[in-house]
């Protein structure tokens, strides 16, 4: 199945999975993306609302108190005295007309009321509305406190029809009148102004405000996103180093633990091979020596050496097989002695055990042997040369015994940290896997080889018989 294929499978297990576990799925880095970057969002958005407002704030209070300055510089000399004087005269309201109905002011202005304490409107643009009382808003309640109060609106926000009918955002004021002398709250003039230029600086100031914190926001989240990527991308090379290192331990304690059950049946089998090569050699004592020696004690009990009149003849002859008998068996002891005994082969070096053990087999079986060596190891230790020397003896000899030595050759060759050794005879072969439980010499050769960490490989058929081990040089020279 392609890989494309199995895309929508991969996404329904995905989608069905919880949604801790899908968010822990994720490496650190996209975790941090994700909610870094929701987080940035809120901020960036909660930061330019606050800026925003406070840049608006700021920029309508700053123009309305310029407006509102401007107004009172020009009205306030019209006024009366608001203190002593409830309504305005005649003379003052032509004059308030006049003044905001011409000019700059008056292109400005489309609305002034000059309200009472009380809440009744003094003075009005709008002549209907004129001395009429009616209930305070908040703003012009903050007035008569002594603050003067500023609100935008815009054209959608305006509630007023007649002003809402002139199509333009307006500044509305709400300016204390002050008693000169005094200080003292006595009117408050409300007046509306086209904010047309306001508007658009409040655009422009909201535009540059809001890119301003963008890019603050933008520039913090990717220096923050750089260096927990980098975080991230380092925490995941230690994290895969650090699963390598346990797959490593864990392939490490297999291999431990399989060395020693190795070890534990090596033992068990060595203790076993140890009782049976005893048994064996008790074996071949009894069989050889022993016999010659049993032989020629049989001789010297014969009535013919015991016998003062028999010929000298005889009991020479009688002499001769006596001391046959017992030279016999000296060669019996010493060819067996000869087998148990290593020669010294600890500072000898590789080619010369082979050649030891070569040249050993050629006298003691007067037989010739095909020694070839290729690449030899400069260094062994002792223990892998004593192997390697137990090898070539035994595997000549059970060659020599079982194939009658045709044409056996012995070959090393090392490469790739590994050394390897052959023996091979053209004899009639046997199946290695029917060799009876008593063949010492095989199993032996086989525990010997294998607990230092080798292998050991048979290969027969009638063409002939091959013995191989290999040992890991540098495996052996540690241990």
């Amino acid at each position: 199945m392609s890989a494309a294929s199995n895309w929508p499978a991969l996404w329904r297990t995905w989608q069905t999975l919880p949604l801790l576990d899908r968010w822990n799925g994720r490496s650190l880095a996209h975790q941090f993306l994700l909610a870094g970057g929701v987080v940035s969002l809120a901020a960036m958005v909660a930061v330019g609302l606050l800026v925003t407002k406070l840049i608006e704030t700021g920029v309508t209070r700053n123009s309305a108190a310029a407006t509102a300055l401007y107004v009172d510089s020009i009205i306030a000399p019209l006024l009366p005295d608001m203190q002593t004087n409830e309504v305005l005269g005649d003379t003052v309201t032509r004059a308030l007309d006049e003044t905001l109905g011409q000019g700059a002011l008056g292109r400005r202005l489309v609305s002034y009321k000059l309200w009472r304490r009380d809440g009744t409107i003094l003075y009005s643009k709008d002549k209907s509305v004129v001395a009429i009382r009616l209930e305070m808003n908040q703003d012009l309640a903050r007035a008569f406190a002594g603050d003067m109060t500023a609100r935008f609106e815009r054209i959608e926000d305006i509630e007023s029809e007649a002003e809402r009918a002139i199509g333009q955002p307006l500044l509305k004021i709400y300016n204390p009148v002050l008693q000169p002398w005094s200080g003292e709250v006595v009117a408050v003039s409300e007046l509306s102004e086209i904010a047309t230029e306001l508007e658009r600086s409040l655009r422009q100031a909201a535009l540059l405000s809001w890119l301003a914190v963008a890019s603050v926001t933008l520039g913090f989240f990717l220096v923050l996103s750089a260096i927990v990527f980098r975080g991230s991308r380092e925490i995941g090379n230690q994290s895969h180093a650090l699963e390598a290192r346990v797959r490593e331990l864990s392939d490490l304690l297999a291999q431990n633990r399989s060395l020693r059950l190795r070890v534990q049946r090596a033992s068990q089998r060595t203790t076993a091979l140890n009782e049976s090569f005893l048994r064996r050699i008790s074996a071949d004592l009894h069989d050889g020596p022993a016999q010659l020696v049993a032989l020629a004690s049989l001789k010297l009990d014969s009535a013919a050496l015991l016998d003062p009149n028999s010929s000298a003849e005889e009991r020479e002859r009688i002499a001769v097989a006596i001391k046959s008998s017992l030279d016999g068996a000296m060669r019996e002891i010493r060819n067996i002695c000869n087998g148990l005994v290593l020669p010294h082969i600890e500072s000898a070096q590789l080619t010369e055990v082979l050649a030891l053990a070569v040249s050993e087999h050629e006298q003691r079986t007067d037989s010739g042997i095909e020694l070839s060596l290729s690449n030899p190891p400069q260094s062994l230790s002792p223990s892998a040369k004593i192997c390697i020397y137990r090898f070539v003896q035994e595997a000549l000899n059970n060659g020599y015994r079982h194939s009658n030595g045709a044409r056996q050759s012995v070959m090393l060759t090392s490469e790739n940290g590994q050394v390897f050794v052959e023996v091979c005879d053209n004899g009639p072969g046997f199946d290695p896997t029917v060799v009876r439980p008593g063949c010492l010499g095989l199993a032996g050769l086989r525990e010997r080889v294998e607990s230092l960490g080798g292998g050991f490989e048979i290969e027969s058929s009638s063409n002939g018989t091959k013995l191989k081990m290999f040992l890991n040089i540098d495996e052996v020279n540690r241990a």
